[in-house]
C-alpha cells in the first residue's frame, strides 16, 4: 500500500505517524495489505475509510470495496470515513439499490477546504457535491479545518485530517454501545 507523499508531511506526519512509520511491523503490514475479494465482511464489526486525495480514484467504483462495505452495514456494522475516505461510499449501494449515504447525515472534506487547500483544480471532482447528489445529508463544520465528526446511527464519518482521532473514538464508542445492547 503506497503512502501519500502529503501525508508525510506537517501538519499530518506528527509523532504518532513518525513513530508507526519507524515500526517496522507496522510498516510490514502496509507491505501485506490484503485486496477486497481477500476480505471476509463477516469478519468484522466496522470498515473505516481512510483519507487522502488518492482515495478519491481508488475506493468510489471498487466493487470489492462497495461489497465489503453494504455487508458490514446491512448487518449493523459501522461504516466510518475520515477526510477524503467518504469517497469510499459514494457509490455504495444497498441491497434495494438505494445509495448508502441517502437521507443520512454525514461529512467528509468540503470542498472550501479543497479551495483553500489549493488544490481544487487538481482533484477529479468535487465530492461533497457528489454526496449531497446521492442523498446525502451533508454537513461541516462552521469553520474549515476543524475537528468536526457527524453520527447518524452506524454511519461514522469526520470531516477532514484533524478530525481522524475524534472519528476514530466516536466509531469505538458506537462499536461498544452495540456491544452493549447485544448483552442486554
Amino acid at each position: 500500500m503506497p503512502l501519500e507523499p502529503r501525508a508525510l508531511k506537517f501538519p499530518n506526519y506528527d509523532k504518532t505517524a513518525k513513530a508507526w512509520r519507524t515500526d517496522p511491523g507496522k510498516m510490514a503490514m502496509l507491505e501485506n495489505t490484503a485486496s477486497p475479494d481477500q476480505i471476509d465482511p463477516s469478519d468484522y464489526d466496522a470498515i473505516y475509510f481512510t483519507g487522502g486525495h488518492a482515495v478519491m480514484y481508488d475506493f468510489p467504483d471498487s466493487e470489492g470495496l462497495q461489497r465489503i462495505t453494504r455487508e458490514i452495514f446491512e448487518r449493523g456494522g459501522i461504516v466510518s470515513s475520515v477526510c477524503h475516505g467518504y469517497c469510499g461510499v459514494l457509490n455504495t449501494r444497498l441491497s434495494d439499490g438505494s445509495y448508502l449515504i441517502a437521507g443520512r447525515k454525514m461529512t467528509g472534506f468540503a470542498w472550501t477546504e479543497e479551495v483553500l487547500a489549493r488544490v481544487d483544480k487538481l482533484v477529479p471532482y468535487n465530492a461533497e457535491e457528489k454526496a449531497k447528489q446521492r442523498g446525502a445529508l451533508y454537513e461541516k463544520a462552521a469553520l474549515p479545518f476543524v475537528s468536526y465528526v457527524v453520527t447518524d446511527g452506524n454511519l461514522v464519518t469526520g470531516q477532514n485530517p484533524g478530525s481522524a482521532k475524534a472519528t476514530a473514538k466516536k466509531v469505538v464508542e458506537v462499536i461498544a454501545g452495540n456491544a452493549s445492547k447485544e448483552r442486554g
